[in-house]
C-alpha cells in the first residue's frame, strides 16, 4: 500500500532553516510528480511546491518563491523541501502528496503531516 512518511519538522527561530523529507513506498515513485502542501491553524490547506517525476521542473506558491526548494531523489524514493528564511507565517503542518493512478483513476495519498513552528 502507498505510504508517505514526513520527517524533519520542528521548532525554529525566525530566519532559520529546515529540511523536510518525505519517504515514499508502495508505488513507482519515479513515475509520479510529488507535491508539498501546508495547513496553518484556521486556514485551508495550500499548495507549497511541486516537482515533476524526473525532478526537472518545479513550481512554487508565490509566498515561498526564493525561500523554499523542492527536490527529489528517485533512488531513495524521497522528496525534500528545503525551507529557508522562515517567518512565523510559515508555521503550519506540512504534508507531502502523491496522486497515484489506481484502477485508471488518480487517487490522492497524504502523509501524516509534520509540524513546523517558527517562533522566537
Amino acid at each position: 500500500q502507498v505510504q508517505l512518511v514526513e520527517s524533519g519538522g520542528g521548532l525554529v527561530q525566525p530566519g532559520g532553516s529546515l529540511r523536510l523529507s518525505c519517504a515514499a513506498s508502495g508505488f513507482i515513485f519515479s513515475s509520479y510528480p510529488m507535491t508539498w502542501y501546508r495547513q496553518a491553524p484556521g486556514k485551508e490547506r495550500e499548495l507549497v511546491a511541486t516537482i515533476t517525476s524526473a525532478g526537472d521542473s518545479t513550481n512554487y506558491a508565490d509566498s515561498v518563491k526564493g525561500r523554499f526548494t523542492i527536490s527529489r531523489d528517485n533512488a531513495k524514493n524521497t522528496v525534500y523541501l528545503q525551507i529557508n528564511s522562515l517567518t512565523p507565517e510559515d508555521t503550519a503542518v506540512y504534508y507531502c502528496n502523491a496522486k497515484v493512478v489506481e484502477l485508471f483513476k488518480f487517487k490522492d495519498y497524504w502523509g501524516q503531516g509534520i509540524q513546523v513552528t517558527v517562533s522566537s
